[in-house]
Parts: C-alpha cells; sequence; structure tokens
C-alpha cells in the first residue's frame, strides 16, 4: 500500500503542456489522460473488457451520489468494493456528490453541516456531510476519492462565490481530518484530492488555489468549469489555476470537454480530464473522427462503405462501416449506440496518448495546430 504517486517526464518546449506518471495501487496512468464516466459503476454501453482492449481506458470514474443510492455502500463493502463488484482491475475515481448537488438546485439545501437532497428516485430525504462523503468514497473503494465541494452555478455574484469558496474550504479539512481517523478499505491506498472553487473571479480562485496547494494532498482538481462559461473564460481561468498549482503533483480539470478543449487545456498544464461528451454525444449519433465530426444520421453516409474512422487504431472504428452504424442508428439499434460510444472514447484516448507522444518529442505546439484545425471541422 503506497500512497499515490505522480513523476513528471518532459514539460513541452514553449508550452506547460506535460507528460507524467501516476502510479496508484492498481496500477499505472499515464499522462495527460482522459476518464471514462462509469456513473453508475458502468460505463453507459460499454463493456470493462472493451474499455480494456478497445478503448485502452487506464482509469475510470464512479460517482458516489448514484452508487451511494444504487446499489447502496452495504452491497458494495460485500462484494469488496467497486472493483470487484464490476470486475474493473485497474485505478479508478469517485467524484464526490458535489457536482450532483449542483445539478440537483430544486431538490437541496445547503448548510455548513452539508448537503440534505431528496434522492430523484424516490424522494427520500438524504444527508451528505464531508465525513458522510468520505465514509462512502472509502467503502466505493476508489483509489482517488474527491474533496466534497460545493460547485456554485455560473454566474454567481461575488459575494455567492466567496461564501462557496470558504465553505468548500472549510468541508476539505473535515475531508482530511475524517480520512485521517479512518483506515483505507479493501488493502489498497485511497487518495484525497482536494477541489479548487472561485466561479470566474481571479482573486478568489487565486486565494482557492493557495489555501488547496497549502494542504499538501497528493493531487489537485479543478472545480466549477464547464458549468456555462464561455471557452474563452474557461481557458483563462484554467491558466490562473495551473499558474498557482503545485508543478510536482497531478492537476485534474474537472468535467471537461470537447476534443478542442482537451487540446488547448493540455497546453495550460493539466494532466487528467473526465467527461460525458463522448458516450453522450456518440449514443446522439455524434462521431469525433481523425478526419473531424460526424453526424452518423445524415444521408450521405447511406452508402459509404469506408470504416467508421480509417485513421483511428481502434479495431471497433476499423471493422464497422459508416454506412452499417448509419443503418443501426436509423433502425433504432442498441448496437449502434455502443459502437458509437466505444469509437468516440478510443478516439479520446487515442487523441490524449498521441498529446503525450508530441510531448515528449518536443512537438506538442506545431501539432496541436494542425489538430485543432481538423477537430473541429464538420463532415
Amino acid at each position: 500500500m503506497a500512497a499515490l504517486s505522480f513523476t513528471l517526464k518532459n514539460t513541452a518546449n514553449g508550452s506547460a503542456a506535460r507528460a507524467g506518471v501516476i502510479e496508484t495501487d492498481h496500477g499505472t496512468i499515464q499522462t495527460p489522460i482522459f476518464m471514462p464516466v462509469g456513473t453508475v459503476g458502468s460505463v453507459k454501453a460499454v463493456t470493462q473488457q472493451q474499455l480494456k482492449l478497445d478503448v485502452q481506458a487506464q482509469i475510470i470514474l464512479g460517482n458516489t451520489y448514484h452508487l451511494y443510492l444504487r446499489p447502496g455502500t452495504e452491497v458494495l463493502e460485500a462484494a469488496g468494493g467497486l472493483h470487484r463488484f464490476n470486475g474493473w482491475d485497474r485505478p479508478i475515481l469517485t467524484d464526490s456528490g458535489g457536482y450532483q448537488v449542483f445539478s440537483l438546485a430544486a431538490n437541496r439545501k445547503i448548510k455548513e453541516e452539508g448537503v440534505v437532497f431528496q434522492s430523484h428516485i424516490d424522494g427520500s430525504k438524504h444527508l451528505f456531510s464531508p465525513e458522510s462523503v468520505m465514509d462512502i468514497q472509502r467503502s466505493i473503494g476508489a483509489d482517488i476519492i474527491m474533496a466534497f465541494d460545493e460547485c456554485p452555478p455560473y454566474p454567481s455574484t461575488y459575494e455567492y462565490a466567496k461564501k462557496s469558496m470558504e465553505l468548500t474550504h472549510r468541508w476539505l479539512n473535515r475531508c482530511i481530518a475524517r480520512l485521517a481517523e479512518t483506515p483505507d478499505k479493501y488493502g489498497y491506498t485511497q487518495n484525497l484530492f482536494p477541489i479548487v472553487q472561485g466561479s470566474t473571479y481571479k482573486d478568489l480562485r487565486k486565494a482557492s488555489c493557495e489555501f488547496i496547494a497549502s494542504r499538501g494532498a497528493v493531487g489537485n482538481a479543478i472545480g466549477g468549469l464547464s458549468v456555462g462559461e464561455p471557452e474563452d473564460m474557461m481557458y483563462e481561468f484554467t491558466a490562473l489555476c495551473t499558474e498557482h498549482l503545485p508543478l510536482d503533483k497531478p492537476r485534474y480539470l474537472m468535467g471537461v470537454g470537447t476534443p478542442w478543449n482537451l487540446l488547448e487545456c493540455i497546453d495550460l498544464g493539466i494532466d487528467m480530464f473526465d467527461c460525458v461528451m463522448p458516450t453522450r454525444n456518440g449514443r446522439n449519433g455524434m462521431l469525433f473522427t481523425t478526419q473531424g465530426v460526424i453526424n452518423i444520421r445524415n444521408k450521405k453516409w447511406y452508402k459509404d462503405f469506408s470504416p467508421i474512422d480509417p485513421g483511428l487504431p481502434s479495431e471497433t472504428s476499423q471493422y464497422y462501416t459508416k454506412a452499417y452504424l448509419r443503418h443501426l442508428f436509423v433502425a433504432e439499434e442498441i448496437l449502434g449506440l455502443q459502437i458509437a460510444s466505444i469509437h468516440n472514447l478510443s478516439f479520446y484516448l487515442w487523441l490524449v496518448g498521441e498529446a503525450r507522444k508530441h510531448i515528449l518529442d518536443n512537438t506538442f505546439g506545431s501539432w496541436k495546430k494542425e489538430m485543432l484545425e481538423i477537430l473541429k471541422r464538420r463532415l
């Protein structure tokens, strides 16, 4: 049992883009990395075998709010944790439930003790406190667990953002204290990442980064971006945060984003990403490819018998044709959703892998410029 470690391998010339290695008790993660979102212990429509063999995922996410409600900590503990429950033997990160609290604004009440919320399943009332959220994540058994935070909406007033950030900081101290007095479960180390907040106010973001850095965690996350603010603002505040967070710790930008968002934020010094976009958009027929963005439902693909993406080294993307995948979507066949989800996830993992190669050989800047033009192209 060893605490998570991070080794920086290279920083790209003329950029803050970094390539590194994260070591956990469930294996190694090469950064920059994208983490598929497995909300209820399952990445939607994708098996764990496919995540390993085709997508080449190195770490996946679980969602504390959803896993707490279903199947519940009793089942997860009886199984020996989420790794054994779902058969995924690589690293897992769990979010704290803070974002779900943010998205359930109509059904929750925030106070110093924590958040009282109503279950979206049966309307039952529950309390999430920093202490209970740490206990729940211990029971889930993630390698990386997130501090309990409040994610303020965009836009927020300065007063609300400051009050919210200070509450997040007080909650972080309680999270740290709770973890210090409770043992790791299942025989491996569980590592806490604090979350920077402060909305879109520079002085608050800087203060939050400094407070989070002072806690000496093994990694740090940036929250409260990609919640409706303009893209340029997201980049501006990501850059501000990476400037003030420790260089020798991994930096995780939560909930981001499009393929071009990933490249821009890698350039700003981000190491870890997660987002539902590849699977959600895939299920709606939007494919991200090495040539540009495809709406597979469009009539233009109905006799296109070329592979989904000839440039992507994914078995699924090479095996099936655009015409066949379009047919599956038009026929409302479930297999179409699966193929599109696997393809998009494979593309995201390929993209961050390519970024890593170019960071290591100091060609990231020129490669990124070329890729951005391709990624935004509508085919």
